[in-house]
């Protein structure tokens, strides 16, 4: 009982000594980005300037692509030209199939207007590449779709 009343009462002496300091609950601020505005060619250039360097390595391609992915937009051609020429010097294969698939993804709803432009731009450095689609390769399709070896 003697060590709980005087807990209690060092509690009431430390505040009633040192003032209490108040904090305000919510401060309204607004966090803007009020810095320059990147125009559509600065960063399409930008990006193709990322891809294109020669010492780039599959880490740094695959956070290029991943940021690409998360914004609201549509790599431009020659931003994913670039791309896939980067996969190429660092010998992914997989990874530039892959990347022409999410800019597929990316299209959503205009998939049937944007991605046959995006196509007929890269076909070029597809075919310069030896890089196929994901149609060429089967991958629109699910594996079920596939015809039994069986029926063969």
């Amino acid at each position: 009982m003697l060590k709980s009343a005087s807990g209690s009462l060092i509690n009431v002496l430390k505040r009633s000594i040192i003032p209490a300091v108040r904090t305000s609950a919510a401060i309204p601020v607004r966090w803007s980005h009020d810095g320059p505005v990147e125009s559509d060619e600065e960063f399409d250039n930008r990006y193709e300037a990322f891809f294109n360097r020669k010492d780039i390595d599959g880490w740094e391609i695959r956070q290029g692509m991943n940021d690409l992915c998360g914004m609201d937009l549509v790599p431009d051609p020659k931003i994913i030209r670039a791309a896939l020429h980067a996969c190429r010097r660092v010998n992914d294969y997989a990874l530039a199939v892959r990347f022409i698939e999410a800019c597929k993804n990316k299209c959503g709803p205009k998939v049937n207007e944007i991605y046959p432009y995006i196509i007929q731009e890269i076909k070029p450095t597809l075919t310069e590449l030896g890089i196929e689609t994901p149609e060429e390769l089967g991958y629109d399709k699910p594996e079920l779709a596939l015809e039994s070896v069986y029926d063969v």
